[in-house]
């Protein structure tokens, strides 16, 4: 019942700065965000990567106001592949990319969307590593897949996120479990009305699996985007159905949660990628993942009567 709460939250500014006067805020944060700055973000791409865990880093910003700030984080896009090019991690770590933050929302934003995702692909192609293009809420899907369906003619490594979710899902999953397609699927963690998305978790969970089975018995390359111990298992299974190896699908979860089970799917031969988030810009993406999992929120809000 909160998570429409804290989904709205997400976005407003008194929220915000109400939020972000609270001492103990940061010291929350910090379990799910990697630092405000990049080199705090590669100390623990380098911790993430010493225990057999790939990276894919995003650095936050979104739902950005003018064309300067797009720029803006297209650049910091850039030092970030510069600096990963330096570590020689290649295929090791690569990026996360929410269009918002390079002006797709902006008058003509998608078309300024596109060449700043653009030049990323190019410098992460320079390195010997990739992008994924991250799903936002359903007003975007269309022009997200467009801008995909670009810069895949040039760089076919290039990924999506799909969000389980909503109610289109099944068929953009059809359409992208093609050789080359890389696709992380994902439950959804926006709030969306019933006219586009499924409302009730039964729901969510039984369409991810739907779209999940799609993915694994289709040519591209499944990215199991999930915490969920038993949509875990099914992939396992799923991928012993189709004959898919470690290694021609993988499992992705987010910084900071179920980290143990992170380290364990390793051990299982598993192909295992952290989402890294880092940046000042931190609040829309932490008050996202309170609203996902109610041990998030119990986390936070024990933080308020433990002493640090």
């Amino acid at each position: 019942m909160l998570s429409p709460v804290l989904l709205a939250a997400s976005r407003s500014d008194r929220t915000r700065r109400l939020i972000s006067r609270v001492p103990v805020t940061r010291l929350v944060v910090d379990r799910f965000v990697a630092g405000d700055t990049l080199p705090e973000a590669l100390e623990a791409v380098d911790a993430l990567i010493a225990d057999g865990i790939e990276v894919t880093l995003d650095h936050l910003g979104e739902d950005i106001t003018d064309a300067a700030h797009a720029r803006r984080n297209r650049d910091a896009y850039l030092a970030l592949l510069e600096a990963l090019g330096r570590k020689g991690l290649d295929g090791r770590a690569e990026v996360s990319v929410k269009l918002s933050a390079f002006g797709q929302s902006l008058p003509g934003g998608h078309d300024l969307a596109l060449a700043g995702a653009r030049r990323v692909c190019e410098a992460a192609a320079e390195i010997g590593t990739t992008v994924t293009l991250d799903m936002e809420d359903h007003t975007t899907v269309d022009s997200t897949l467009a801008i995909l369906a670009e810069l895949r003619r040039d760089f076919p490594q290039t990924g999506a996120v799909l969000q389980a979710y909503l109610l289109r899902t099944e068929d953009d999953a059809r359409a992208l479990a093609v050789e080359g397609s890389r696709v992380r699927l994902v439950k959804g963690a926006y709030k969306e009305p019933a006219s586009v998305a499924y409302q009730e978790k039964r729901d969510v969970d039984l369409a991810y699996a739907r779209c999940l089975r799609t993915l694994m018995a289709g040519g591209g390359y499944p990215m199991i985007g999930s915490h969920d111990p038993r949509l875990i298992e099914l992939a396992v299974r799923l991928a012993g159905t189709y004959g898919r190896s470690p290694g021609t699908y993988e499992f992705q979860m987010l910084y900071g949660i179920r980290d143990a089970e992170q380290r364990r799917l390793v051990t299982e031969g598993q192909r295992v990628r952290a989402y890294v988030p880092y940046g000042a810009d931190w609040y829309g993406y932490f008050m996202r993942r309170l609203a996902e999992r109610p041990a998030n929120l119990a986390f936070f809000l024990r933080s308020f009567t433990t002493r640090h």
